[in-house]
């Protein structure tokens, strides 16, 4: 079923944990009322960033009904439902359609390494058995599977996907995607270091690290590349650049694997913003003190009250 897809700013919502590191749902409180009210246009629960990975299928249903409750139909819910299985990714699909999701995003199959061929039935059986649309999260650093162009728009032109989430840092990828489809997918920029070319190459949304922690710089970078103002947006990425590369610093080439990992840079602003969220789950830790300096410093630059 090919639904209509949200522009503009969705926040990738972390889960909240207490200091024992256990699930702290009602947290997500604070949270939804503080995306809501900073102008968000969706939010995406259970990506990387809500570390999915470290909780079981029955805590993955927990997790997203809650936020759902919170949520009270305020705003677009993108749900993330990933699993290796197919059969245990229909089933978190079913569930997230069942409790009021209004969209899926869905990474490939992932460590096991399927064939392109495989990775496409895999899309092809969870979009036959929901009716929300689905948007495929391109993570090729995450899952090892890097499905083309041709393949996308062929996901897309069976009504297996109606978009795409790209996270990998080839903007241009974004512009074929467009190009081929002639405007019609959904397509979003989903890593922040390349948040401005992607949104220039006509990315209709962006989902990442900032807008889920400054979502008011976010919009601004957005408002100002969709009104064609090139000049404002430049300088608005000026100041955000430094705080995407300060949160994905591991993967670029003078972190070489060290720095701070992007979601501890998350749940660290969203505590600094005084939006309590708790710390990442182990084996991923909490910033550093030093990191926890820099980041409060870079927060204050693009114009956030950091605590």
């Amino acid at each position: 079923m090919r639904c209509v897809l949200p522009h503009g700013i969705i926040a990738s919502t972390v889960t909240p944990t207490n200091r024992q590191g256990e699930l702290a749902l009602n947290q997500f409180v604070p949270q939804v009322e503080w995306l809501l009210h900073e102008g968000v246009d969706g939010l995406s629960p259970l990506g990387s960033s809500g570390e999915f990975a470290a909780f079981d299928v029955a805590e993955r249903k927990q997790i997203l009904e809650s936020l759902v409750k919170v949520v009270n139909g305020r705003t677009h819910i993108m749900a993330g439902v990933h699993h290796y299985s197919t059969a245990r990714t229909i089933e978190l699909a079913r569930h997230a359609q069942a409790v009021g999701a209004d969209s899926l995003l869905i990474t490939p199959p992932y460590y096991m390494v399927p064939t392109l061929p495989q990775v496409m039935d895999h899309y092809r059986a969870i979009a036959a058995r929901v009716s929300v649309p689905i948007v495929l999260y391109h993570t090729t650093v995450n899952t090892a599977v890097d499905l083309g162009t041709r393949e996308l728009v062929q996901l897309f032109e069976e009504k297996a996907i109606s978009g795409v989430k790209m996270s990998n840092a080839q903007p241009d990828r974004i512009a074929s995607l467009l190009q081929a489809t002639h405007g019609q997918m959904t397509v979003y920029v989903g890593l922040d270091l390349v948040a401005f070319e992607g949104l220039c190459h006509g990315a209709q949304g962006w989902i990442s690290g900032i807008p889920s922690f400054a979502p008011r710089a976010a919009r601004r970078l957005y408002d100002a590349i969709r009104r064609d103002d090139l000049d404002s947006a430049r300088a608005h990425w000026n100041d955000l650049a430094a705080l995407a590369h300060f949160e994905f610093q591991q993967f670029l080439s003078d972190g070489n694997g060290y720095g701070p990992q992007w979601f501890s840079v998350m749940k660290a602003a969203l505590n600094m913003l005084g939006v309590p969220v708790g710390d990442p789950i182990l084996p991923i830790q909490p910033l550093s003190t030093e990191d926890q300096k820099m980041l409060r410093s870079l927060l204050i630059k693009i114009g956030c009250d950091a605590l």
